[in-house]
């Protein structure tokens, strides 16, 4: 039997995620619930405020389309249970086990969790995921490699967990591989596998090769960082104009999930458009959910090179900068407080901070000058 959840108590979680005065990975110890669902829930309340306000009338039309949907569904009942068949036969081999498993709705009661493992060819035990909060050990660790990562972003793998044996720490290169993954770090010398994408994912040119940004909204970049808390860690997305150096958006997130780099990137395209937006191989910016934004704006899609791990040299630097001259000078205690002091400095960088490469301006006075072409 499923552990079922009341709407008060689910109410209650919500607003207090909301709140950010926790790590999600601490409520869900804390309640015995998986992060997962935490997040799910408070998608669920932000996507559906806007209804507590439809008219009546709205909501009749609402519930006349789904009443119609419904029957259209029925209809197809047959063909369905048809393609039902095809994919248990086909998804196994065309999907990872980690994208099957984001496909699994645990909320689903119409189909249960042992009926959904073996639609998408998955072990059953592996669903089954019990929270807990990172040890302390672990969160030390994470916060050491960050620190290194921020001094030496050349250090790989394995000169990484050299240093970190010859300070006293019991570490392996797995150990170490896995932390800088889980982080989204990756040394910035040239090596094999550095970025995976999606083996399903299409790989777009570098189209970075003898470019030099030239003008405002030329040339953005994205990429991700780990900003660390004091018994957890959280994750930011920044889209830099490589011209000005300015933050055109940034997103934190608790989890390395798509859905706060889409929300970066359509809040960067609602300011303006650029010509180029260069990012890594990752899966995260190789979806065609994410590539599909990109698309329908217009944009040209440029992916890091093999063997031009410095391509988005520029957005490693500010990551450098937010890290020594904030991150690193506060301890934060939990996500708001980290949020706060993330916002505090991109207005401090972009408006106050005078740069060296741009002549000692601010990014934002550069970010605002017109195209060459629009002068005079």
């Amino acid at each position: 039997m499923r552990k079922q959840y009341s709407p008060t108590l689910k109410a209650k979680i919500v607003l207090e995620m909301l709140q950010e005065a926790r790590p999600v990975t601490e409520m869900a110890a804390e309640y015995g619930i998986a992060p997962r669902l935490l997040h799910r829930w408070r998608r669920e309340v932000v996507e559906h405020l806007p209804d507590l306000f439809a008219d009546a009338a709205a909501v009749a039309q609402t519930a006349h389309a789904h009443e119609a949907k419904v029957e259209e569904l029925y209809a197809q009942i047959g063909k369905l249970t048809t393609q039902l068949t095809w994919l248990k036969k086909n998804l196994g081999s065309t999907l990872t086990p980690k994208a099957r498993r984001a496909l699994v709705d645990r909320d689903d009661r119409t189909v249960p969790l042992t009926v959904q493992a073996d639609l998408l060819s998955l072990n059953r035990a592996s669903l089954y995921y019990h929270p807990r909060s990172p040890r302390p050990d672990t969160v030390a660790l994470y916060h050491r490699i960050e620190e290194l990562y921020t001094a030496t972003p050349f250090y790989g793998s394995r000169r990484m967990t050299a240093v970190l044996r010859q300070a006293g720490w019991s570490v392996n290169r797995k150990r170490v591989q896995h932390a800088m993954r889980a982080m989204g770090l990756r040394g910035l010398a040239p090596g094999p596998d550095t970025s995976r994408p999606h083996p399903a994912h299409r790989i777009y040119p570098c189209l970075l090769r003898g470019v030099t940004a030239a003008y405002p909204n030329h040339v953005w970049g994205i990429a991700i960082t780990y900003i660390r808390l004091r018994g957890a860690w959280l994750y930011l997305v920044a889209v830099l104009d490589w011209f000005s150096r300015y933050v055109v958006s940034w997103e934190l997130s608790e989890s390395l999930s798509l859905p706060f780099v889409l929300a970066a990137a359509e809040r960067a395209l609602g300011r303006a458009t650029p010509v180029i937006w260069n990012h890594d191989q990752g899966s995260h910016f190789t979806g065609l959910q994410y590539t599909a934004v990109l698309e329908a704006a217009g944009i040209q899609i440029s992916m890091d090179g093999r063997g031009r791990a410095l391509d988005n040299i520029f957005t490693e630097r500010f990551w450098r900068s937010l890290k020594y001259e904030e991150g690193y000078r506060n301890d934060y205690r939990n996500p708001r407080e980290a949020r706060h002091g993330v916002e505090r400095y991109m207005v401090f960088y972009n408006t106050v901070r005078p740069h060296q490469a741009l002549g000692y301006q601010t990014p934002a006075a550069v970010y605002a000058l017109p195209r060459p072409e629009a002068v005079g």
